[in-house]
Parts: structure tokens; C-alpha cells; sequence
């Protein structure tokens, strides 16, 4: 919503774009083929799209609107989601207009109880987190389709049908210029926490709905307080509930604060009412000087998920398969996740390069990662907006000790995102060799000439080995075959005296098997040509 007078799109700080429908070849036949059919073209489904055409896949993404998603919306983006951007050939435009943080600090009443700083070190390429509003997001990831010949971008095509064979998944499209099928060999459903897809093929998101409300606000002032994320505890501009406060890009500073349990929604989110509580918030941070209002709507927390996000050819991913809280900064980001383990593997998997057995993997992988949100998130959410009187008590107290011990003080920890470790994954290899878990998305290492280890767009799996020997010599008989199995494999020598290998825990003759989505797949005490292909094999889906 926007304040009277302005209309939908009227932004204070951003111009919102008008894309037309234009005329498909299906409208000329009726009917039309492509390999995969991405639809929703939010942050998800454009970085699916941006995945799938680095390994030379073509797709046609649709989306039913015309225009970017409004306000900010999903707004903070962790370090592995930057790595993704990387991959996908969108960083740069990020880098530049985002505002990265390392620290929270959580307030009780008048006081600060709780600081957190997120690892940071000289050997990781991002920052822990960036805050940029959404539209942003959608605008440099759409700038970066605009660029790929491999994507056929199509607004205002809605799919009001859908159905599916062994071989292909057929989509009846509308568009202002008539109908038409699609048929495609896969389609990624990104459309949305409310999937019309979803709701097509009969399925249901099963799992908890939380009962409390937030208002979010944008709002636009001068403010000189730094880039971090700021939580407030029954502050006096809002008793009995909670208050979180984010700086991002254009000074726009997004606001949340929980309604009571007795606050009528629409009561909540009238314009008058808007503005009594973001005055009282901005004044009890110290904001005096003027500030307008931008956007605003509410939300609920929730924890929902398909029981199974692959139904034959139709892979879901992001809202469309899950619903996160917001606190922890999860949802943009475990889609994010979602999107590119879907296109890498559908990548393989269409250039022959994998079975299809390897898109078997998705759901344990990914509904494996939303479940680990759910644990954390879940009980992040208990502690902001606490679902009962038994709840609420026992937050208070904890809040109250926490004015004057240590030990209640973590209670207040957000649990900000962190990259899920796949070490249950059926691609994974078992290792018992110290250092990082096989299934943990690799360590990044800055190397002598200023580079980073995890360089590079998304191509294929990447074989680290150890070794202080003459370089053309490492295993070059035992390995030379592994291109056999992945024509995209490329091999990085690294010596043992090496940081990288004090941070791998690797030894002379040691090697690390990662994925394209940069998570261990393997690791290995030794060279070992039989074992590396064996767990190449199985990281593509090939039965152990």
C-alpha cells in the first residue's frame, strides 16, 4: 500500500518499468515447444533461468504482471547467495548498490542486551550479509536476462493450465494477444507463495501458521545511524511487542513492528495509524528531522512446505515450494538456494552430461534445507512473536535476566541465515577426514595474486588437489578419464603449504570433489583415480 494520493507504483526513490506483451509463436500455431518453462519471473525464477542458460539451456520465463514486484519486500542477502549472483554473471550491479553488515544488536526496553558480529575474515570474497530493496534485485537480475540471447522473457503471460505426460509438461498460456500451449520438457513453478501452479496440480503446503502479525514499512530519511540489523524488545513505542529496524540503499529504512494479539489488520495497516507508529518508533531511535512514508503491508509468519517439491517434470522452487519466517533473512535466500540446485542439475541433466535420476536429489536436498529453516527460523519466531501466554511469559523473563546475565542474552540471537550442509544428500560421499563436512558449501580462500578460490561462473564440478609435487605429474593417467564423466570438470592444483589446504585440512596428495553449486561432495586423505570417480559418478546421480 502507498499513501493517498500516490498510486500503486508511485515510488519515492524507485521508477518502475512498464514491459509489454508481445506476440509468441505459439500464438501463430496454437501450440509451442521449448526445453524448460520457468514460471513466476521474481528473484527466484529469473535466477533459475540465469542458471540454466550458463550451461547452455534455453528457457522461456513467464510472468503474469507487467512490472517488478512493489515495494522492498524480501531485502537481505547472505554471502552464498553472492556467490550464486557471481556464478549466474549479475554481481557486479549488487556490489555496487547494496549495503553490506556483520553486526546486530538487540535492545530491552531502553537497553542493549545482546550484540552479534557475523565470521568475517580476509579469506571470504563477500561480506555476511547486504541489504537492497527488492525491486533492485528484480531490476539487475532482469538487466542480466536482457543480455542472454538463451532466455525468452514473456510479461503478462499467465499459465491458467497445466499438464503432463512422461516425456513433457504442457502449459495453456494467456496473454493479451489469446492463448496458446506450451509444451516443455521440464518447467520450474517460481510463482509465488500463492503458486496458481500449486493450486493446479492439487497440492497443499502443510505445516504451521504462526498467529502473530507484522506491519512492514519503508520508509525514506536521512539517517546516520550504520548499516546494521537493530532489534527492539518492548520498546515504549510498541508495549508488550517487538521492533526491528534496517537500513538500505536511497535512504529508505525499512520498519517492522508487531501488532497485539487484539489489533484489528485493517485497523493496523489505515494510513493514519501508520504513520502515530512510526513516529513514535523513529523518535525513540533519535530521528528528528522530517521523513515520508513509502510503502507499507503486513505479514505472518509461517512455516509451510510441499511434502515433495518435484512432481514428475515440474520442479517447485522457492515461495511456490516453501514459506519461511522472515527472521533470520531465509526466504529470498533459501530460494535463491532452490534455484540454482534446480538449474545445475536440470543443466546436466539436459546436455546429457547426468541422468535423470540426478533430479531425484532436489527434494531430500532442498526440503532438507527448508527444514533446517524451519528448526531455527521456528524458533526465532517463538521468541519475536511469541504464540502463547506461556510464550510470552517465559520471553519475558528471559529478557529480564538477560539485563543482567550473560548466559539469557543468546536467547536473543536471530540465528541469521547460514548455507545448509547437504551431508545427508545421496550425491554426498561419507568422509571421517577433519575439517569441513562433506555436503558444507566450501570454504572460500583468497590465494597470492588477490583472487579468490571460488572464483568463476557456474560451469561444472571443480577437483582441488594437494599436492608439492611437479604439477603436470598429480595422478594426470589416474584422472585423465573424470572429463569422461564431466566434460565441464575443472582441476585446481593447490600446495599443501598453501592457506587453502590449512583450511581444508588437506595433506600432500589429498583432494576436494565440489559441486557447481560450490558444496563438497567429496573429500579424499589421498589421490585416489577409482575412489574420485566413484563419487563423481554418484554426486551425478549414478547409484552407489
Amino acid at each position: 500500500m502507498r499513501p493517498a494520493g500516490r498510486g500503486m507504483l508511485d515510488s519515492l526513490y524507485f521508477e518502475y518499468p512498464a514491459f509489454p506483451a508481445r506476440r509468441a509463436p505459439g500464438h501463430e500455431t496454437g501450440r509451442e515447444d521449448c526445453t524448460v518453462a520457468i514460471v513466476g519471473a521474481g528473484p527466484i525464477g529469473m535466477t533459475a533461468a540465469l542458471t540454466l542458460a550458463r550451461y547452455g539451456i534455453a528457457s522461456v520465463l513467464l510472468d503474469r504482471k507487467d512490472t517488478f514486484n512493489d515495494g522492498s519486500r524480501a531485502i537481505c542477502i547472505a554471502r552464498p547467495s553472492f556467490h550464486i549472483l557471481e556464478q549466474i554473471g549479475a554481481v557486479d550491479a549488487f556490489l555496487s548498490k547494496s549495503l553490506g553488515w556483520t553486526r546486530g544488536k538487540s535492545f530491552y526496553r531502553d537497553r542493549q542486551i545482546y550484540e552479534f558480529d557475523m565470521p568475517h575474515t580476509a579469506n571470504d570474497k563477500y561480506l555476511p550479509m547486504y541489504n537492497l530493496q527488492q525491486q533492485y534485485i528484480e531490476q539487475f537480475l532482469h538487466d542480466a536476462i536482457a543480455a542472454e540471447p538463451l532466455i525468452d522473457m514473456r510479461w503478462q503471460s499467465d499459465a491458467i493450465a497445466i499438464s503432463q505426460t512422461d516425456d513433457d509438461v504442457s502449459l495453456r498460456i494467456t496473454s493479451p494477444f489469446g492463448e496458446y500451449t506450451l509444451d516443455a520438457r521440464y518447467v520450474l513453478a517460481a510463482d509465488g507463495a500463492r503458486s496458481p501452479l500449486r493450486s493446479l496440480m492439487g497440492l497443499r503446503l502443510q505445516g504451521e501458521n504462526y498467529e502473530g502479525h507484522y506491519v512492514i514499512a519503508d520508509v525514506r530519511m536521512q539517517h546516520d545511524y550504520p548499516t546494521e540489523r537493530r532489534a527492539f524488545f518492548e520498546p515504549k513505542s510498541n508495549p508488550g511487542g517487538t521492533v526491528l529496524v534496517h537500513k538500505q540503499p536511497d535512504d529508505i529504512w525499512r520498519v517492522d513492528y508487531q501488532l497485539k494479539p487484539a489489533e484489528s489488520g485493517a485497523d493496523a495497516t489505515r494510513e493514519d495509524n501508520i504513520r502515530a507508529r512510526v513516529a513514535a518508533i523513529l523518535d525513540e531511535i533519535g530521528h528528528t528531522g522530517p521523513w515520508d512514508l513509502e510503502w507499507w503491508s503486513i505479514y505472518t509468519a509461517n512455516t509451510l512446505a510441499l511434502d515433495d517439491y518435484r512432481h514428475g517434470r515440474v520442479l517447485f522452487v522457492g515461495d511456490s515450494a516453501h514459506i519461511v519466517p522472515i527472521f533470520g533473512v531465509r526466504g529470498l535466500n533459501n530460494g535463491l538456494a532452490d534455484a540454482f540446485n534446480a538449474g545445475w542439475k536440470l543443466g546436466y541433466v539436459l546436455n546429457g552430461w547426468a541422468s535423470p535420476a540426478l533430479l531425484d536429489s532436489y527434494t531430500p536436498e532442498r526440503r532438507g534445507a527448508t527444514l533446517d529453516v524451519f528448526a531455527n527460523a521456528g524458533k526465532s519466531t517463538r521468541f519475536m512473536t511469541p504464540p502463547t501466554r506461556g510464550h510470552r511469559i517465559v520471553r519475558e523473563a528471559v529478557l529480564s535476566l538477560a539485563l543482567r546475565h550473560d548466559f539469557a542474552r543468546a536467547f536473543a540471537d536471530p540465528r541469521q541465515m547460514q548455507p545448509y550442509t547437504y551431508a545427508g544428500s545421496p550425491l554426498s560421499t561419507a568422509s571421517d577426514q577433519p575439517g569441513p563436512r562433506v555436503g558444507a558449501f566450501a570454504p572460500n580462500v583468497r590465494r597470492a595474486d588477490g583472487s579468490f578460490l571460488l572464483d568463476g561462473p557456474a560451469e561444472g564440478f571443480r577437483l582441488l588437489l594437494f599436492s608439492n609435487d611437479d604439477h603436470a605429474a598429480i595422478g594426470a593417467c589416474a584422472l585423465a578419464d573424470l572429463h569422461l564423466l564431466d566434460p565441464q570438470l575443472r582441476t585446481t592444483v593447490l600446495a599443501t603449504t598453501s592457506d587453502a589446504a590449512n583450511i581444508y585440512h588437506a595433506t600432500s596428495g589429498g583432494a576436494v570433489l565440489l559441486r557447481p553449486d560450490l558444496h563438497i561432495a567429496a573429500r579424499f586423505a589421498r589421490i585416489d583415480g577409482a575412489a574420485i570417480r566413484r563419487a563423481l559418478a554418484k554426486a551425478l546421480g549414478a547409484a552407489a
